[in-house]
């Protein structure tokens, strides 16, 4: 942990409101100030580069590497151009021009567990930590995971009402089971945990 990190841990809720809404307002300058905008979710980044009203596909120079990006117009100095932060999977990254006003760039993340502190690295960078999510939906998860979490929900729902959650529903059925099949053994004096 850094000393950066340990003074921000001594501050006071007030003062880490504060320091948090001037470095908040820091960022959004100097991302203002880029002369691309951005976005991000885990598993990609999307730029936005604008450019000048009725360009043509064929007047830009668009290079897209693992880990190079650079935009520009054929003949003049690049508008964006760099080493990016992190690597990307090239087959899956894309450029398009919309409306011959802006160009639309699509980064697969190599790490898609990974925030972006900034697309090239010497641009100013946003502080990851701060940075909130979208709430996913159940519909978006992979089978195992979606019923890991309905379980999961299911149980603290249970738990909240004063119920059994679904192992402990499940030991109670087994428990049934075994009684109706050998009615000749005495449960009278059972203790189930």
């Amino acid at each position: 942990m850094s000393s950066a990190d340990d003074d921000y841990d001594k501050l006071s809720p007030e003062e880490r409101e504060a320091k948090d809404k001037v470095d908040r307002a820091r960022e959004i300058a100097e991302q203002a100030a880029l002369p691309y905008s951005w976005k991000q979710e885990l598993p990609e980044v999307d730029i936005v580069v604008p450019v000048p009203k009725g360009t043509r596909a064929r007047d830009l120079n668009v290079v897209i590497q693992k880990k190079k990006l650079s935009v520009g117009l054929k003949g003049q100095e690049p508008i964006m151009t760099g080493e990016l932060c992190h690597e990307i999977k090239m087959e899956d990254s894309t450029w398009t021009l919309e409306d011959q006003q802006s160009v639309e760039i699509h980064l697969e993340k190599l790490n898609k567990m990974q925030w972006w502190e900034n697309v090239l690295t010497h641009h100013p960078k946003i502080d990851t930590r701060k940075i909130q999510p979208e709430n996913s939906k159940l519909s978006d998860l992979d089978g195992e995971t979606r019923g890991m979490v309905e379980k999961m929900m299911f149980d603290n729902q249970q738990k909240q009402l004063g119920k059994p959650t679904s192992d402990e529903l499940k030991k109670q059925e087994a428990l049934r089971k075994f009684q109706a099949a050998h009615p000749e053994l005495d449960f009278s004096n059972a203790k189930i945990s």
